[in-house]
């Protein structure tokens, strides 16, 4: 089955007290992609500009990525400029340039519209409604939002939120949606907007899944180093999305399953700069970990 991404391919300059990257590929829909492609295919719509790097290109390709989707236009590609304490959690923006993103109209190919997976990146809410509208009858839709979106466009994200299946988003994003400071409450009223499953990412706290049929927690998995959490979020939802497709089940042990699979391709994306990670990621090292991922919580 096939996975839609709908978001944002960037340019990222990261610094750490690990070191730091210039102009390296970033941007929502970049990890998505590499993390879901890894288990199914994927279609991908964005916007670049005329001075997108050919080899990022060409490593989409290199990993069966579609590119139909990807606008071209004049001008440069958004970029990003972050920086990290000891910490590693959120991190210092010294700039961020949309550039072309600025007036991206996300325009679904023909061939690209019967996808049977879509994930609606973390955009303005007003795209993702326009998304939606082109579609035709996907069998699970998922989205990210953001502070920013919440803050400055609820009606518009109530309406998104009315017309999908599943809602990927961090802690703090949901107890400001929900206006609630416990989280099993927030859940709970995050569910009553529409979506009938949530997934809470909570670093290295793990994930909370919440649904009719109850809670599950995957727990974060212990690394001896992390380098660079950017895009963790994205990569792991393209690790749940993209083993939910190519599993193609949508019940309880699925998503369960999927989500341990989202928590495994974060766990690799954190271990170096930008997507390096998943540009060589072996589907043997995806096994070895989602398997010692199991142990972590088993009483035999």
């Amino acid at each position: 089955m096939s996975v839609l991404v709908v978001g944002s391919v960037a340019l990222d300059s990261i610094e750490t007290p690990f070191g730091g990257v210039q102009d390296v590929l970033g941007g929502s829909a970049s990890y998505f992609s590499l993390a879901a492609s890894l288990f199914t295919d994927v279609k991908i719509v964005a916007i670049v500009g005329d001075d997108f790097p050919e080899e990022y290109i060409g490593l989409f390709k290199s990993k069966g990525i579609e590119l139909k989707g990807i606008q071209k236009a004049s001008g440069k590609t958004f970029r990003w400029h972050g920086k990290y304490g000891y910490d590693l959690g959120e991190p210092e923006s010294l700039g961020t340039y949309l550039n072309v993103f600025e007036n991206f109209d996300p325009v679904i190919p023909g061939d690209y519209r019967d996808a049977e997976y879509v994930f609606l990146a973390n955009i303005n809410p007003e795209l993702q409604l326009h998304v939606l509208k082109q579609v035709e009858k996907p069998k699970l839709v998922a989205c990210d939002t953001m502070n920013y979106w919440i803050e400055k466009k609820p009606k518009e994200l109530r309406e998104v939120l009315k017309n999908v299946n599943l809602l990927i988003i961090n802690d703090a994003e949901a107890r400001e949606l929900a206006q609630e400071p416990m989280i099993i409450k927030a859940a709970r009223t995050i569910l009553e907007m529409g979506p009938e499953v949530l997934i809470v990412k909570r670093g290295e706290y793990g994930a909370l899944m919440f649904s009719e049929e109850g809670i599950f927690w995957a727990p974060s998995y212990p690394l001896e180093a992390v380098v660079d959490p950017t895009g963790a979020g994205d990569t792991f939802a393209g690790g749940f999305l993209g083993a939910m497709a190519n599993d193609d089940t949508y019940g309880s042990a699925g998503l369960k399953k999927a989500v341990i699979y989202g928590s495994v391709l974060a766990s690799f994306t954190v271990e170096d700069f930008g997507v390096k990670r998943l540009t060589d990621l072996q589907h043997r090292e995806i096994e070895a970990r989602f398997t010692a991922f199991l142990k972590l919580s088993r009483l035999d």
